[in-house]
């Protein structure tokens, strides 16, 4: 099998001020506190903070890369929680554990479920997560 229940994977990321800033624009997200340094220093946060789009994606990525290393492995639906902003410089740890890994014989492999978070350098969850992917042998 390619996953097991109660399986945990993580990864230390650090949200670099350069990604942040381009990696919202690339998006399109244009909400300057993503990569304008002066006004995100005028806002609640006080400097900037990395777009949503981005946080869920470096966790979605996770998967991919922890699963793909064993066989192939397809995204299937995520939901995402935001709690607290993930600041530009800060060190995360994106993590996932394995709830449920059930046999799909019609899609070829087995569907996993997962519950994620990132915590921010604090220690204290920025965004929780739900995740179903199939893994598989090959595609």
């Amino acid at each position: 099998m390619l996953a097991y229940p109660h399986e945990r994977f993580c990864v230390r990321n650090r949200a670099h001020t350069e990604i942040v800033h381009d990696y919202a624009l690339a998006v399109g997200d244009t909400i300057r506190w993503h990569h304008d340094p002066d006004f995100a220093a005028t806002t609640r946060y006080g400097r900037l903070i990395a777009s949503g789009a981005h946080t869920a994606a470096l966790l979605f990525a996770l998967t991919a890369s922890h699963f793909s290393s064993k066989g192939s492995v397809v995204g299937l639906e995520f939901r995402v929680r935001y709690r607290r902003p993930v600041f530009a410089d800060e060190t995360i740890q994106l993590e996932w554990l394995v709830r449920k890994v059930t046999l799909n014989a019609k899609l070829g492999g087995h569907i996993v479920g997962l519950v994620g978070r990132i915590k921010g350098g604090d220690g204290k969850t920025s965004m929780g997560a739900t995740g179903r992917v199939l893994v598989t042998e090959r595609l």
